[in-house]
């Protein structure tokens, strides 16, 4: 029995807006949506809750600061 796995399309910071998807922000860290999530509910990576559905976005900075990166604030 084989399984396949799914892979997501390269994600690349400058073709981001300032607001991510969950998806956007597990590819660029390689984990999972869950832990994402997980990290939301910790407080590691604050999450923004978008339209009725309560959707998470992500700000563009934090999850820089989360890689390490440098940011310039504008």
């Amino acid at each position: 029995m084989s399984y396949k796995t799914k892979t997501l399309p390269k994600v690349s910071l400058a073709d981001l807006p300032d607001l991510i998807t969950i998806r956007e922000v597990a590819s660029l860290l390689r984990v999972s949506s869950l832990t994402i999530k997980r990290w939301g509910k910790k407080g590691k990576l604050p999450a923004i809750r978008i339209n009725s559905r309560g959707d998470r976005r992500y700000k563009k900075t934090v999850v820089l600061k989360l890689l390490g990166e440098t940011v310039e604030e504008e």
